[in-house]
């Protein structure tokens, strides 16, 4: 019987360990897990945007205070970001697929020719999850006797064949992710008057990023005050220093 997923507990004490929730909250079916990641994915693709046309824009506007020349940037460097994320999101999911496709038939070809052996395989891999011979070589058997491929996926390769990862979607998942998270910055610093951008930016910044970073941490049941820490301080950096670098270029009169 599957176990149905036990969600988070947000009032659990926040310590500074990053280990795993305990074993009652992980969720226990592939579903649950498999659209988990993509929601972490989401919020990592919305972070890498949030940051990446942050520095951008506020480097910019040390340098300019014209509306101009930080929407252009902050368009470029939002398509250009974008494009970025899919393609390397699809080259990845699709490796993956294929290697997952090639395992998978690796398998189907092993249990036609060689179907004892791989019996035998079954029965080792439950006697090394604890399992007595006697029990295991009851288990695997009438599991081969339901599904031989299913059962041998499963324990082995930790592969579900009717939901193998989709790079198109993955692509266009991290695209629109990353385009949302790039929004922001461009919105913050844009829609200020000039006195003002720079700083209106670092704030709004800071509180999208501490957000995705709490976020992010909950879904993955690690420390939130730790991940909010990293983000927030590796985003600040990343605006800090473009700034700078844009008051340097401007100095030296480029």
């Amino acid at each position: 019987m599957t176990a149905s997923p036990h969600p988070a507990n947000p009032d659990r004490p926040d310590d500074d360990s990053e280990g795993s929730q305990p074993a009652h909250d992980e969720p226990h079916t592939s579903g649950v897990s498999s659209r988990l990641n993509w929601l972490r994915a989401g919020v990592l693709g919305a972070n890498d945007g949030i940051v990446s046309v942050a520095g951008l824009v506020v480097g910019v506007a040390a340098l300019s205070t014209d509306r101009g020349p930080i929407l252009t940037a902050g368009v470029a460097g939002l398509v250009a970001g974008a494009v970025s994320m899919a393609l390397g999101e699809y080259v990845s999911v699709s490796t993956q697929r294929d290697t997952e496709r090639a395992l998978l038939a690796t398998e189907r070809h092993e249990l036609e020719h060689t179907p004892d052996a791989e019996l035998d395989e079954l029965i080792a891999m439950y006697q090394n999850k604890g399992l007595s011979e006697e029990t295991a070589r009851r288990v695997a058997e009438e599991l081969t006797a339901h599904d031989a491929f299913a059962a041998h996926v499963d324990i082995e390769l930790g592969i579900d064949p009717d939901a193998l990862a989709n790079p198109i979607s993955a692509a266009l998942s991290s695209a629109i992710s990353f385009t949302v998270g790039a929004m922001l910055p461009l919105i913050a610093i844009l829609a200020p008057p000039p006195g003002v951008r720079v700083p209106v930016t670092f704030v709004a910044v800071l509180l999208a990023l501490a957000l995705t970073g709490a976020v992010s941490a909950q879904l993955g049941g690690a420390s939130r005050r730790r991940a909010v820490v990293r983000v927030v301080v590796g985003g600040a950096l990343a605006m800090i220093i473009t700034y700078a670098v844009g008051q340097l270029l401007g100095v030296a009169g480029v």
